[in-house]
């Protein structure tokens, strides 16, 4: 890092004590659906260009949308996880803009009467949960796509009129690592609830982050800038931090920050001016004269609330609170809904919750170990929550070593055979009774006379030694501890 970047950045530090970020994002989620919000084309994923669009895409003469209720479902279950007002009643408005993307010349979208209102969303923040206040979850249609190359321009309709729902954060971020993690958390929970693949190579989560500055104390917000469609975490933190950076120098030369839109180039490092910021009277919003309004009733909530899962902040606490686990082995379980489900599993199948951060441990590192190896899901696992629970049992009772109870994990993962008749096939128990042991604590001191001496002249480096040779005469079968009291009867110390 160049003199001058340090002292860049020693010098957003420095403002940084009297300026305070604010942040708030409006992030764009595909839902699940196989076909469009308003018509019957696809919505898959690498089909060629233009092949998913149909006349009402196209907002040609005389076609008609009709909303998909799916979509509708889907959007619901987000917003009761997220213990959102639900409206009984809301409405499609058009959003008026024009671009090549958008053949209709408006997007079918909520304006004041959105689907969902006031919730929140749960970040985790080191080993608490940070509750972030939503404004608004409500529904549209994606736009196109364009691409270009070069001075040629192209435009791609496969996209258009996929549905999304927007969710849109109250402005109470205050970093740009609070930003990833909001981004992380929603992704996290649309795919716990099969709402969303959330794909973002695939553009499934995009993300408009809008950030001010204002000093710090102070209630009223700054004048902010929009930076758009952003889609991995790690270009919201750079972006963000990019953008707080770029306001601090601006007021610090004694500028003033203009409201806009700009895009985020992670190459580059740095964003661009893309136009001024548009106010809502400039997209001429009115309730579209060709959808009914969307009604919500208690069926349709009720069918829900009894599907609805565990969500991932709720068993983030409960792992660690009731089941005793770190708050990095708690995150990590719950990155994904099928690691927390086999682990549950897990858990259900042990004969005790305080065998949790055992299991844990082995699920993390031997169990994923080997699934990353053969580029296998935690739902493609050939052993299943009983038989990885069973095998530690067997390390936790003492029946078999921690070294030989890997090898019987490798051998059960490969195999299928359960971990019990692998040890009783292999004879490889652990040999915990003492009076098998003590001959062989016997043999080796007196193989060792000399090292014996030394240890008990002093030498405490050499009681592994003697550790490592009853190991060697067992076959790693001895108790460690067992055969630790022992040594340490027999050598004196």
């Amino acid at each position: 890092m160049s003199a001058e970047q340090k002292l860049s950045e020693r010098s957003v530090a420095e403002m940084l004590l009297d300026w305070e970020p604010v942040i708030g994002l409006e992030v764009h989620v595909q839902l699940a659906t196989s076909s469009k919000a308003f018509s019957p084309s696809g919505t898959a994923f690498g089909e060629p260009p233009n092949s998913l669009t149909d006349p009402t895409v196209l907002g040609l003469p005389g076609a008609l949308p009709a909303f998909n209720r799916h979509a509708l479902e889907l959007a619901l279950r987000l917003g009761v996880a997220t213990s959102s007002q639900i409206r009984a009643k809301s409405r499609f408005a058009r959003k008026h803009y024009f671009y090549p993307d958008l053949p209709k010349g408006y997007q079918i979208s909520q304006y004041d009467e959105p689907l969902c209102e006031h919730g929140h969303l749960d970040l985790i923040v080191g080993a608490e949960l940070k509750r972030v206040r939503l404004q608004r979850i409500h529904l549209e249609e994606d736009a196109g796509k364009n691409l270009h190359a070069g001075t040629v321009s192209h435009v791609d309709l496969n996209r258009a009129g996929v549905p999304l729902v927007e969710v849109v954060s109250e402005p109470e971020l205050t970093s740009a690592e609070e930003a990833a993690e909001f981004m992380r958390a929603l992704h996290r929970l649309v795919r716990w609830l099969d709402i969303s693949e959330a794909d973002m190579e695939k553009g499934q989560l995009r993300c408009d982050a809008n950030v001010s500055i204002r000093m710090r104390g102070e209630d009223r917000l700054g004048t902010r800038t929009e930076l758009k469609n952003i889609n991995s975490f790690r270009f919201v933190q750079h972006a963000v931090e990019h953008e707080i950076a770029r306001q601090l120098r601006i007021i610090d030369a004694g500028g003033r920050i203009e409201r806009e839109t700009r895009l985020w180039d992670e190459t580059l490092g740095q964003s661009a001016p893309l136009r001024s910021k548009e106010e809502a009277n400039d997209y001429r919003y009115f309730p579209d004269p060709d959808l009914p309004p969307v009604m919500v009733d208690g069926g349709m909530m009720g069918g829900i609330l009894k599907t609805l899962p565990e969500l991932p902040a709720v068993r983030f606490a409960r792992y660690q609170k009731e089941l005793g686990l770190s708050p990095d082995d708690a995150r990590l379980l719950v990155s994904e809904r099928g690691l927390a489900d086999y682990f549950d599993a897990c858990v259900a199948a042990h004969p005790s919750q305080r065998g949790a951060r055992n299991l844990a441990n082995w699920m993390l590192t031997e169990l994923l170990g080997a699934l990353n190896a053969e580029g296998k899901s935690i739902t493609e696992s050939p052993m299943p929550a009983p038989t990885l629970s069973a095998l530690v049992v067997l390390v936790e009772n003492g029946t078999i070593s921690g070294k030989i109870g890997k090898e019987i994990f490798e051998e059960s993962f490969r195999t299928g055979e359960p971990p019990l008749a692998i040890v009783e096939r292999r004879g490889v128990q652990q040999i915990s009774d003492e009076a098998v042991l003590a001959p062989v604590v016997d043999k080796v001191i007196a193989a060792n006379a000399k090292q014996a001496k030394d240890y008990q002249s002093g030498k405490d480096g050499l009681f592994g030694f003697f550790v490592g040779q009853v190991m060697k005469e067992t076959q790693g079968r001895a108790n460690p501890v067992v055969a630790n009291d022992l040594l340490r009867k027999k050598l004196g110390r």
